[in-house]
Formats: C-alpha cells, structure tokens, sequence
C-alpha cells in the first residue's frame, strides 16, 4: 500500500478502499491500485462483488455463484481469478473434484445438470454477449433455477468477464531482479 499511499492525487479514501490489499498476491495488488485511480470505481466493483458473491436475499447459492465465476475466468485463461473462485466453490459445494475437472480438462469437461447449465451460460457470456441464448435459459430453467437464480448467474459471469480482462491487460507476475 506504500505506493499508493505516495502517489500524487490518491488520498485517505484511496487508501480506506484498498485496506486488506497487502493481504493479496501482487497482481491483485496491481489490480486494486489500478482501480484506485477512480475511487469512485473502485468502490462500485467492490460493492458489486459484495453483492454478487455475499447477499444471501435468494437466487444462486454461494458455491455457484463461486463456479460461475470459475468457469468464466476459465474460460477467458486467467488462472489467478480461477485458481481463488476454484477454492471458493470447491469449499461451498463440497464437490472439489468436479471443480478440479472444470480447471484441469477445461470448459467442456463433463458436469452434472445444474452444473453444466451454469458453466456453459458463463462461457458463453464471457465469449460474447450474444453468444447466450434463450437456450441456455432454458438449460437454466430445466436444471431448476428461477429467475433471481438465473440474473446470479448472469451478473456473477458478467462481473468476472470484466475483471479478467483488467486483470490480464496487468500482465503476467515477474519476478523482481536481484540486487
């Protein structure tokens, strides 16, 4: 947080929205400091993702909100935000080999029908907009989601196509030269 606490232009709010920061990898590190540039961004993602991931008013329950969004970040190949949502839906499903299969043999990797309706509406959403389709509803519907559970699904993979495309524009960690 040292750096962003001595940049021009970022003051105490700046430093309030990303506390807990030095707590993440230095990418997400790199991430938060991106976003801070705009605090007011930085806390409209944030109460985004608090919303998506932790109001429990309904909808999709928390383990695949989490596959959801490892699914898209899958799919889109950034592996930090698949590796984090990956242990987050394996804890919240106790179903750590179906999540293991979905990082190891991809986005077309066998999934039972709830599950499979819900990685394949998140990768076509984080393919294009238009690649979802009224069938994937359906698929959503059939495998027993209602509305409010359908719109999780959608903004969780919405959010994470965002996210992944900010954090892989960062660039891939390097190590730091020795001295």
């Amino acid at each position: 947080m040292g750096a962003l606490a001595d940049a021009p232009g970022h003051g105490r709010a700046d430093r309030r929205a990303l506390r807990g920061a030095g707590r993440q990898g230095a990418r997400e590190v790199a991430y938060f400091l991106l976003l801070a540039r705009d605090p007011a961004i930085l806390q409209a993602r944030t109460k985004t993702d608090n919303d998506i991931f932790y109001n429990a008013d309904g909808g999709l329950p928390r383990a695949e909100r989490e596959l959801a969004a490892t699914a898209t970040s899958r799919r889109n190949g950034c592996v930090f935000c698949a590796s984090v949502h990956a242990r987050f839906a394996a804890h919240y499903s106790k179903r750590a080999d179906d999540v293991d299969r979905l990082l190891d043999e991809g986005v077309n990797a066998p999934q039972d029908g709830e599950w499979q309706a819900i990685v394949d509406a998140s990768v076509a959403l984080a393919a294009t907009p238009a690649e979802f389709t009224a069938n994937h509803v359906a698929a959503l519907r059939a495998a027993g989601l209602d509305d409010l559970a359908i719109s999780d699904v959608i903004h969780a993979a919405a959010f994470f196509n965002w996210a992944n495309r900010l954090m892989l524009s960062l660039g891939e960690p390097t190590e730091e030269a020795a001295s």
